[in-house]
């Protein structure tokens, strides 16, 4: 199964509309978005015409809350919005996914493993750090990318996760685990 992996889309119906072409020009299974969807005060958001491109495919969507996800917007997506994190089985470890504003590398989610991945957004800026027994990625931000980064997102597939640039699909850096 191939899972494309994104965060912070922030209401940016522009990226959002790259966002779900790459989905389909990457083959992808599963979409994972890591919170931070619809909100969004320093820009025009379309919440709407978010909402609705993310609806369209809600039965391949996983979602974690974001700390700007509050109950209205919420409510307008027509797949769960799950609360803290979630716990995705990959081969013989797991993938924890968050919005990184509660969990995050200074502060795991519960029952993590050795081997086990920790993803997480909130920050804006790609990641990839190995600890001594887990991993940390961030796929960076969607739509509104910091600290001289580009827009991106990740995938994972058979063990190995890709960060892509959305604007042209480029592929950044690789890690196998």
């Amino acid at each position: 199964m191939k899972w494309l992996i994104a965060s912070d889309i922030h209401g940016s119906a522009k990226w959002c509309e790259r966002l779900m072409e790459v989905f389909e020009q990457e083959g992808a299974d599963r979409l994972l978005l890591l919170g931070d969807i619809l909100f969004n005060d320093k820009a025009e958001p379309d919440k709407q015409a978010v909402a609705d491109m993310l609806n369209a495919m809600a039965d391949r969507i996983t979602c974690v809350r974001g700390n700007c996800d509050g109950d209205g917007d919420v409510a307008m997506l027509a797949f769960p919005v799950e609360e803290d994190y979630v716990r995705i089985p990959i081969g013989k470890h797991a993938m924890f996914a968050t919005h990184g504003h509660i969990y995050n590398e200074t502060n795991l989610p519960p029952h993590m493993d050795e081997g086990d991945v920790l993803i997480h957004g909130h920050t804006h800026v790609p990641k990839t750090r190995p600890f001594r027994n887990y991993f940390c990625f961030n796929p960076g931000s969607v739509s509104i990318p910091l600290w001289g980064s580009r827009r991106g997102y990740m995938t994972y597939e058979d063990s190995v996760f890709r960060w892509m640039t959305l604007d042209d699909g480029e592929e950044y850096r690789r890690y196998e685990i």
